[in-house]
């Protein structure tokens, strides 16, 4: 039986659509959340800089205690992760130079460990340059086995010299799946399993 030229055309189309739906997939999951935080830092002034703050710099902040800042928390999780995140305050009331502790509790409810990252972003953006984190779960990668809880702290402090006229900050975390972490954690978990 021989193939027509119609029906090659067909199957090219179908090569040339299945390809573009896994580069779409890939492109989504795998290269979005690098250029949102691009974006977000470059285009909109996000500061996204996971560094601890400078010990002398906090160190030196003295307590305005004739002022009082809210510093609201939001948790969110990207669609790909199969976490339950939030804090455990919404709000809470700080005096600038005030080391200030708030936790967040993750879930993970899948059936196997993943290791997730959170990306923080402050809001509004010119508020970051004044928002110093000294301990935070988002410095580093977290594991959750499957069904396991964990609290997280962050803590840190509002410089006094916040514009006055911010009376209120948002500080959001969004957790993400670090895929190639959990496939290499899955790879060594299985490696370890005794040979039946």
């Amino acid at each position: 039986m021989s193939i027509t030229p119609d029906q090659n055309k067909n199957r090219r189309v179908v090569k040339i659509a299945v390809i573009v739906c896994v580069a779409s997939f890939l492109f989504g999951f795998r290269v979005m959340p690098p250029i949102y935080r691009i974006a977000c830092e470059h285009i909109f002034g996000i500061k996204y800089e996971n560094k601890v703050a400078d010990g002398a710099k906090v160190a030196a902040f003295k307590e305005d205690d004739a002022r009082l800042v809210e510093v609201q928390f939001v948790g969110n999780v990207n669609s790909a992760l199969k976490w339950k995140f939030a804090p455990e305050l919404f709000s809470v009331k700080v005096h600038p130079g005030v080391l200030t502790e708030a936790w967040f509790d993750a879930s993970n409810l899948a059936p196997d460990a993943i290791v997730g990252n959170a990306v923080p972003s402050i809001a509004p953006n010119r508020a970051s340059l004044y928002f110093n984190k000294t301990e935070c779960f988002c410095f580093t990668e977290q594991m959750l086995k499957a069904g396991e809880s964990r609290r997280m702290p962050v803590r840190f402090v509002v410089d006094p010299k916040l514009p006055a006229d911010i009376k209120q900050l948002t500080l959001s975390y969004t957790f993400y799946n670090n895929e190639l972490a959990t496939k290499r954690l899955a790879a060594q978990e299985a490696s370890t399993q005794p040979k039946s």
